[in-house]
């Protein structure tokens, strides 16, 4: 039986990077997979999944009002996917979730998906929060905060490092504009600000 996976952690933990992998082995045992990412997420260029590593690969985008699993089931129509990635999974919709939780029990085909957990205000993404609810699997993977402790909250920085407590939910960056901190440290870069 196909299951929908759920891959979260904070910023730089790998995720891109553990999705390109995985595709990877997929097709070197001959299977095909096929590949999303957030239309939202332009800065790699559009349609492209590219991990801090240098990895990328080309990918087809989501967007808020597309059906996942039309798309899906229209290119089982052409081709056999084995196995379907998603990369910033967070900025899935709920129903995005459903349709790709359908694919997996109706279509037969895993879904892999991988995000944040968390903004940086500590509020849980929309996509992030019906994987969490809905995902037959559930796994963390692991990066560390400056102390050497598990970081799982994203800290967003102005351009001179200094923590930002408001603002939009989505704001698109790397490692100009996120940290990833453990809780206490998190905390206590947010008070710090005034």
């Amino acid at each position: 039986m196909a299951k929908l996976y759920f891959y979260y952690s904070a910023m730089n933990a790998g995720k891109t990077t553990t999705l390109l992998q995985s595709s990877f082995n997929y097709q070197e045992r001959g299977m095909a997979t096929m590949l999303f990412t957030a239309a939202i997420d332009n800065r790699h260029g559009i349609g492209t999944i590219s991990s801090r590593i240098g990895l990328e690969a080309e990918a087809h985008l989501f967007e808020p009002d597309i059906n996942l699993r039309e798309v899906i089931e229209s290119e089982l129509k052409y081709r056999t996917v084995n196995c379907v990635l998603i990369d910033e999974a967070q900025f899935l919709t709920r129903d995005h979730v459903f349709q790709l939780a359908a694919v997996a029990d109706e279509l037969g085909v895993p879904v892999l998906c991988y995000g944040l957990r968390t903004d940086f205000q500590a509020n849980l993404f929309e996509g992030s929060q019906w994987l969490l609810a809905v995902a037959d699997e559930l796994l963390e993977l692991k990066t560390i905060c400056t102390c050497g402790s598990k970081a799982s909250m994203n800290l967003r920085i102005d351009a001179n490092g200094n923590a930002v407590k408001e603002g939009a939910s989505i704001e698109i960056g790397g490692n100009d504009r996120y940290i990833a901190l453990c809780r206490k440290h998190f905390m206590e870069k947010l008070n710090a600000v005034s």
